[in-house]
């Protein structure tokens, strides 16, 4: 009896491990650039630094705003108990869906149009187009997904959008040793590095969705009744299948 007491306190908690620790890994770019918005709008002194986003704030505004709801709202959308709440899902995806987007976008636009850093070389351009262009792909195809009531792919697109647009926080954890090894200007590793980090989210990504696969085919399925009032609601995906957007 007290087994069984300890195994079901234990698994909530354990519900709530990926949200929070994602919401860790978004807490390290969240805060960077809640110091960048308030160097932009506080009249910051000109340098070196920050004079592409002094001179063109709309960008790096439009980025940091967005990209910061994308991150911690969709941290929330791995709760289980939340992610079952139609109401809560829907009302998450109408604001998830837009951030996202403009997170993308305004990335991409600073790609191509903001003078490049020292360390910010042609490959990093180049990385920063692909894997923006795969957010906003993933993004669309999720819409396209949720549109044609598909639910799975909805969440399996939804989820590599998000891995994608919280590659900000992986890369600062692994540009950690990148920096004291080969210097923070070295554009080659640079590059090598930050694509790594992307790479290890949407592999994560990855393992996720399968993991909810094999979920779902294991688990019973819901009652009749209980189907028809769950896709009332707005759901649609099998219980333990984690989704974002």
């Amino acid at each position: 009896m007290t087994a069984s007491r300890s195994a079901t306190t234990r698994r909530p908690r354990a519900r709530w491990l990926a949200p929070v620790g994602l919401i860790l890994l978004s807490l390290i770019p969240v805060l960077a650039g809640a110091a960048r918005l308030t160097e932009v709008t506080g009249g910051a002194v000109i340098t070196a630094g920050n004079a592409r986003f002094l001179d063109s704030p709309v960008a790096v505004i439009t980025h940091i705003v967005s990209a910061t709801i994308f991150s911690l709202v969709g941290a929330f959308q791995f709760v289980p108990a939340l992610r079952r709440r139609g109401g809560w899902h829907r009302l998450a995806g109408f604001v998830l869906i837009p951030a996202g987007l403009l997170a993308a976008l305004s990335g991409l636009w600073m790609s191509v149009f903001y003078p490049h850093p020292p360390g910010d070389g042609l490959a990093l351009v180049v990385l920063r187009l692909i894997f923006g262009c795969a957010m906003v792909a993933s993004i669309l195809l999720g819409v396209r997904a949720i549109a044609r009531r598909d639910f799975i792919r909805h969440g399996e697109w939804m989820t590599r959008a998000y891995a994608i647009g919280v590659g900000a926080g992986t890369q600062a954890i692994v540009l950690i040793p990148e920096s004291i090894v080969f210097g923070s200007t070295n554009e080659l590793y640079r590059a090598v590095f930050m694509g790594a980090a992307w790479l290890i989210n949407l592999a994560v990504a990855e393992l996720v969705i399968r993991r909810g696969a094999r979920s779902g085919r294991t688990a019973p399925e819901p009652r009749p009744a209980r189907t028809a009032q769950f896709r009332a609601a707005g759901g649609g995906d099998r219980p333990g299948r984690a989704r974002v957007g």
